[in-house]
Order: structure tokens, then C-alpha cells, then sequence
């Protein structure tokens, strides 16, 4: 690629200023005389070549002379009055010793020489200003400086992605079909008197493949993506970010049909007027604009938008309404079965083990979105090349998900005998609770190796996921979240900081269950704050709900529930000390207990199965023959001799 020309001026200029210097230094060495001054140094000076300007008025004259006391030659510059007297004295003067005088006209050649040298430091300055203001409005290019206003969305004609690389999500492409029907073939649609909603809005949790299922929508229909941010639009002077809106409309009008995707809309979409200091001018005026271009006065037919965010409760009702978009898309998290679908998709280009088993990983990662599953699956991939490993294995797998989940594993972190049993107890006491009580989640895996802040977690899933949570089942997550710090107030007296996650966790749900739930004594009344945060375009002055005295009911009923499953865990727990105890000492050996291992335990009160080692032992070991030695060839030992032996042998050892 050729280096923009432009890019040289810093160089140019700094070379400009050196030239300037030196010969300002070269300039400081001549000396400047006065006519008088001349005169006295003419009378003993030895003068060699010499340069005379005659103007019309005065007489510019510069050469070298020899000084007769010091014997040294010095450069000097005088100018002297333009007379015939003056011009005889000087021609005399400085050919005495036999000195060349050169005689030329200032006006003969160099007036443009002379105007260049006035006009160049001021040209190089513009330039150069010109250039870092150019370079500041982006990019480098020469007319960056005079496109501040233009949109900044970016245009791909050839999207690659299609619906076949989106799984999770059916119900989201036939909410969306429609629309590439529409770009394909309008016709069929206008000959009905339909009309395609103008916009669509897709919400959903981070991750849950919002942006990719609009660019699948351009792929499946074949025509140009215009993606922009939110933030793109606004900037610190007003009027930049409509200036943007009407000239991004304006280019996709010329490749229409075109989609518009528009990612975290809520950056610019959020409720005029409201929040901390009434608004913000830039961010209003683009709002309006974008108001504008989507339903407004302009018909901008064949261009359908797109727009994603994380936060609809804070976007304008004007943005919302029917005729702008008019369509809203909710991408949830993926289901066991979607889940297992995206592995898939991802799962292409990766080498997996035979022991891999998509539907177990689908099982073990509930909540997670599509993003995550996609990070598990790279970094099983990543730990299988640190081990050196020839292909993913399920354990890689196992680990990336604690690794997404929790963070890396620290082993070298290194517990005292207090602390590890601790732990140890605090682990078992949440396994415990999740095995004993019927709604609890079920534990598929308990560990005291600390990960990220935590000093040991459970890895426990539901029984089947569900849309939504019967108050039995809450109560159960709460006391399972108690099961803990429970178990270690139950075996040492006292209880430690450990459990402050899941105190904070708990306070949650029980705080849901009855300002949200309505699941207190309090009844079907939602106590929830409704104003928000006024920093994210919620009014200021919106007040509470509810009164004082309704607070302190709130906290009543909170700590009710609280308390009522921490009995219940207490009781379970009491009951259940023997399996508490016997599930924290294989913990505290072995660090590590899976699912299969934790019933082992529930059930026969050892890590393994008593039947599979049954089975394991009654299996047909391989009989192995030894060929003979060369003496027990000479010898004549037969064979069956040797095999009989060796059986005797087998059998005495085990």
C-alpha cells in the first residue's frame, strides 16, 4: 500500500524548521555594518570578492575582507546610499587589492524568490495544521476533516452468515422469516396491501446472539448490512449524531433494499427529558431524527431496521410504538435442547474425544447463553493444546466449564488443616440440603479446590428446567443456600465469611418472593421500587411505592422467610450428620467428588459402587503365555506346565 504523501508533512516540517535554524546560525555569523562603521574598516581592510545590489535607493553590499591586525577574514553585509559618488567610492574601494566585484540587479529574477520566501513558512504552517485537524477527524484521510458529520455505519454487501449457523432460537427465525421474504420478493406483499414492520426490535440477555440473527437475516435475504453502535451517533456537538442519522438513511436509500442494525440502541434511544439534569441535547436531537427518518415525513421503503439492546425499559415510548418498531424479538437463553444445538454448531471445527457427549455438557450448563457455550468449547480446546492432547476430552470440557463458571483453579493456593476442613464441611453442607430435600437442584458436582474468589463451590443444576418457580421450589433454593454456613455453625460453633455470596444470593430471592412474587403474608401486592436508576433515563423525582410502615413489613417478611428455612436446614442437617460427615471427610481427601461418587456415598456409604467392583473383579482376566526359555526347551518343560504355574502364581497373589 502507498504511504499517503500527506503523512510526510510532520517530517517536512521539522526538516523546514531545521533548514530555518541553520541558516538563521549561517545568517549570525556575517556582520552587520553601518555606513560609518564601514567607512573606518574600508581605510585598513584588504578586501577580496565582493557582491554589490544596487536598488534605486540604496546599495546592499556583502562579501569578505582580511583584517590587516588580526589576519583573519570576516563575512560582513553593509548597506550604503544610493549615490554616483557612493558607487565610484566603492568600486575603488573594494578592488584596491585586486577584490572581484560582482555587480546585480535586486529586481532582475528575484521577486519571486523573494515572495516564496515570505509565503512558504506561512504555506508549510497551514498544511501542517491542515493535516493534524484532517488526522483528528479520523482515519488519516485527506477529507476526514470535512466528514465529521457523515455516518459512521459500516456496509457489507456479502454477508457469509446464515440461519444454519444459528441454533437455539426457532421461534426467534420465524418471527424474522417474513422479513426475507420481504426483501427478496416485496411484491407478493404490496399486491396484498401488507407491509413489512419498519423495525425490529430484538431484546435479550448479553450474548443470546441478537447481532447474529440480524446478520443471518441479510445473508438468508441476500442484500447490504448497514451495522452501527448507538455510540456512534453521539458526539460533543449538537446536531453531529442527527447529521449522522439523515446521512446514514440517506446512503441506505440508495442501496435499498438494505437491513439497518442498529447494536445497544438504548446508548441513543433513551427517554427524553428524564434522568439526572433533564436530558441531554445531543443525545434528544438524534433521537428525533432517527423518529423522523423511521415514520415520519420521508417514505424510506425497502430499508427495514434493526435494532438490539439489553435495556428496553429505559427506551423512549415514542420509539416503541407501531410504525417505527413495530415488531419486538425477545432472544431468551437457550433451553437443554437449544443448548445442545449451539454446541453443535460450534462443536464443527473442533477435534472432539469419543467420550464427548454434547447432551451431558448441554445438561451442566444451564443459564448459560450462546456466547458461553462457545467459550467452553474454546477453552477445552485451548487446555487440550496444553496438555499436549490429540483431541478434546471430556475432562477438558468438564474443566472449561468451571473455568467459565468460577474462573482457573489455584492450585497452588494451599489451605491450613482448620481452614480445609472447614471447607470441607461448609461444600458438604450444600451437597447435603441438595440431596436431601425434594425441590432442591441437583448436585453434580462438589469441590474445595479454590477457584476465582471462592474458596470451593457446588455445581448443582435443576432436576428440569421450568418457565417458572412454585414458592416451594424457592424456599428450597434459599435453604440450600443456608446449607453451608449451617453446617458450619452445626459442627464448630461458629460461622466464617465464606458464605457472603451466598447470603447475598439468598437476601435476593427472599426479598423477590415478596415485593415481586407476592409470596408473604402481605399478599399479591408487588413493593418492588419502580423509579430505577435515574442515571439511566428514569425520572428523578418519581417516589417510593409504598410507606414507611409497609418497609418494615417488607423486612419482617424477609427475615421471616429467612429464618424459616434456616430451621429447615438445621433440621435436615441434624438428621443427616452422618452423611454430612462422611461426604466431608472423602472431600477433604480427595478435594474433588462428582455426582456418581456423592451417590455412592448417599447410598452405599463408600465412592464407588459395591456391584460394579463385584463385576469389575468377576471379569475373565486374559491368560497370558510365556514362551519358553532356552533352558526349559533343553530341559523338555511342556508348556501346560508353564501355564499351570503361572496361574498358581496369579492366584496367590491376589
Amino acid at each position: 500500500m502507498k504511504r499517503n504523501w500527506l503523512n510526510l508533512l510532520p517530517t517536512i516540517f521539522v526538516i523546514s524548521i531545521i533548514l530555518s535554524l541553520i541558516a538563521y546560525s549561517a545568517q549570525g555569523n556575517t556582520v552587520q555594518m553601518d555606513y560609518t562603521r564601514f567607512e573606518k574598516v574600508a581605510k585598513t581592510a584588504k578586501f577580496q570578492d565582493s557582491t554589490m545590489d544596487i536598488d534605486d535607493t540604496v546599495i546592499k553590499v556583502h562579501g569578505t575582507y582580511t583584517d590587516k591586525k588580526h589576519d583573519s577574514s570576516v563575512s560582513y553585509s553593509v548597506i550604503v546610499p544610493n549615490t554616483d559618488e557612493n558607487i565610484d567610492w566603492l568600486k575603488k574601494t573594494l578592488s584596491k587589492d585586486q577584490g572581484k566585484i560582482t555587480v546585480s540587479d535586486p529586481n532582475s529574477g528575484a521577486i519571486w524568490m523573494n515572495l516564496l520566501a515570505q509565503i512558504l513558512p506561512f504555506l508549510i504552517v497551514a498544511v501542517f495544521f491542515y493535516y493534524m485537524f484532517s488526522r483528528m477527524g479520523g482515519g488519516g484521510s485527506t477529507n476526514k476533516a470535512f466528514e465529521f458529520a457523515k455516518n459512521r455505519a459500516r456496509i457489507e454487501k456479502d454477508v457469509k452468515v446464515r440461519f444454519k449457523d444459528i441454533a437455539g432460537c426457532d421461534e426467534e427465525k420465524e418471527e424474522v422469516a417474513e422479513i426475507i421474504d420481504y426483501l427478496r420478493s416485496p411484491k407478493k406483499f404490496t399486491d396484498m396491501g401488507a407491509h413489512i414492520p419498519k423495525g425490529v426490535l430484538m431484546v435479550g440477555p448479553p450474548g443470546t446472539g441478537k447481532t447474529l440473527l440480524a446478520k443471518a437475516v441479510a445473508g438468508e435475504a441476500n442484500v447490504p448490512f448497514f451495522s452501527i453502535s448507538g455510540s456512534d451517533f453521539v458526539e460533543m456537538f449538537v446536531g453531529t449524531g442527527a447529521s449522522r442519522v439523515r446521512d446514514m438513511f440517506k446512503d441506505a436509500q440508495k442501496a435499498a433494499p438494505c437491513i439497518i442494525f442498529i447494536d445497544e440502541i438504548d446508548a441513543v434511544g433513551r427517554q427524553r427529558g428524564a434522568g439526572m439534569g433533564g436530558g441531554n441535547d445531543e443525545r434528544e436531537q438524534t433521537l428525533n431524527q432517527m423518529l423522523v427518518e423511521m415514520d415520519g415525513m420521508n417514505d424510506n421503503g425497502g430499508i427495514v431496521v434493526i435494532a438490539a439492546t439489553n435495556r428496553p425499559d429505559v427506551l423512549d415510548p415514542a420509539l416503541l410504538r407501531s410504525g417505527r418498531f413495530d415488531r419486538r424479538i425477545t432472544v431468551t437463553l437457550p433451553d437443554i435442547k437449544g443448548r445442545e444445538e449451539i454446541l453443535k454448531v460450534h462443536a464443527r471445527n473442533k477435534k472432539l474425544a469419543s467420550d464427548v457427549s454434547l447432551h451431558n455438557l448441554a445438561q451442566r450448563t444451564p443459564g448459560f447463553s450462546g456466547a458461553d457455550l462457545a467459550n467452553v468449547l474454546n477453552e477445552g480446546a485451548i487446555l487440550a493444546v496444553r496438555n499436549k492432547e490429540a483431541k478434546v476430552t471430556m475432562e477438558d470440557l468438564d474443566e472449561a466449564i468451571d473455568r467459565v463458571m468460577m474462573g482457573p483453579a489455584k492450585k497452588s493456593k494451599k489451605y491450613n488443616e482448620m481452614d480445609k476442613r472447614l471447607v470441607s464441611y461448609h461444600e458438604a453442607g450444600h451437597a447435603v440440603i441438595g440431596l436431601k430435600l425434594e425441590d432442591a437442584e441437583k448436585v453434580q458436582k462438589v469441590t474445595i479446590i479454590p477457584r476465582g474468589e471462592a474458596g470451593g463451590y457446588n455445581l448443582m443444576t435443576p432436576k428440569e428446567e421450568k418457565y417458572f418457580h412454585r414458592k416451594s421450589e424457592l424456599l428450597a433454593q434459599i435453604t440450600g443456600l443456608l446449607g453451608g454456613r449451617t453446617a458450619e455453625d452445626l459442627v464448630f460453633g461458629e460461622v466464617s465469611a465464606g458464605a457472603i455470596n451466598d447470603i447475598e444470593q439468598l437476601t435476593k430471592l427472599a426479598k423477590n418472593m415478596v415485593r415481586v412474587y407476592g409470596m408473604s403474608s402481605l399478599g399479591p401486592i408487588q413493593y418492588a421500587d419502580p423509579q430505577g436508576n435515574v442515571f439511566l433515563g428514569r425520572d428523578y423525582t418519581q417516589g417510593g411505592s409504598y410507606s414507611e410502615g409497609v418497609a418494615g413489613e417488607i423486612d419482617k417478611e424477609v427475615r421471616k422467610i429467612v429464618n424459616q428455612c434456616e430451621q429447615e436446614c438445621r433440621r435436615i442437617l441434624t438428621e443427616n450428620r452422618d452423611l454430612l460427615d462422611l461426604i466431608a471427610e472423602n472431600l477433604y481427601e480427595h478435594e474433588t467428588l462428582t455426582n456418581e461418587e456423592i451417590m455412592n456415598l448417599m447410598n452405599y456409604g463408600q465412592l464407588k459402587d459395591p456391584n460394579q467392583v463385584v463385576e469389575e473383579a468377576e471379569k475373565p482376566k486374559e491368560e497370558v503365555v510365556l514362551p519358553p526359555t532356552p533352558d526349559q526347551e533343553a530341559k523338555g518343560i511342556d508348556q501346560k506346565d508353564l501355564d499351570d504355574a503361572f496361574k498358581e502364581l496369579t492366584k496367590r497373589k491376589d
